[in-house]
């Protein structure tokens, strides 16, 4: 089972690209899902009250608002903080999507999964994937997809800058897939690479008909 990563910049199609190898076949291991679950970890929830404070819990839960506005600060505090927090999810996050690809490895005939994980590089989560594919935006067309999603610029900057630098990225890929055109021309770049990495695609799933 071949393990798919996918790298970018903000708004920059991750989803998209990710959607496709899903029709042709490929599972889809979600890192902000296994992170909301390692959130409610016991051990997981006194260490953030540990560090932070009862003023990031609710009812026995990480209130994930109160602790974004900490860790989001664009102060150094907020750097540090979601430093700290990094150190305490990240290692429970990575158990959880190794346990998963083995489970999916030992009991699954899908012949590929893809692990779509933003923070990926910075959690060394790479490592555990076989190709990495870089999708690509222009920034200026990035920002507008953002902007259409709601965010302001304040929210567009607070994200890029968690993660690595665009460049970075896209030097610890593999492949590249440009998502500055069409929907279907994406689709077709994933479609090829898919293929060349041997692996069958149905006839009918050639054509993103009904797909968008």
């Amino acid at each position: 089972m071949l393990v798919i990563g996918i790298a970018g910049g903000v708004a920059s199609g991750k989803s998209l690209v990710a959607r496709c190898f899903e029709r042709f076949g490929a599972g889809v291991l979600d890192a902000d899902r296994v992170g909301h679950e390692v959130l409610k970890d016991t051990q997981v929830i006194d260490s953030i009250v540990s560090q932070f404070g009862e003023i990031v819990l609710q009812k026995g839960e990480i209130d994930r608002r109160a602790l974004g506005r900490i860790v989001f600060d664009p102060s150094p505090d907020g750097a540090r903080s979601l430093r700290l927090l990094e150190e305490i999810t990240h290692p429970p996050i990575g158990i959880r999507i190794r346990n998963e690809l083995i489970q999916l490895k030992s009991e699954s005939d899908i012949p590929a999964v893809v692990l779509d994980a933003p923070v990926m590089f910075k959690a060394n989560w790479d490592l555990l994937c076989d190709k990495i594919v870089f999708v690509h935006a222009d920034i200026e067309l990035r920002r507008e997809r953002a902007r259409q999603r709601g965010w302001d610029e304040e929210e567009i900057t607070r994200r890029e800058s968690q993660q690595l630098p665009v460049l970075e990225k896209r030097s610890k890929s593999t492949d590249l897939i440009d998502n500055s055109r069409s929907r279907e021309k994406t689709y077709a770049q994933a479609c090829k690479l898919w293929k060349t990495w041997g692996l069958a695609l149905l006839p009918e799933l050639e054509s993103p008909s009904e797909f968008f």
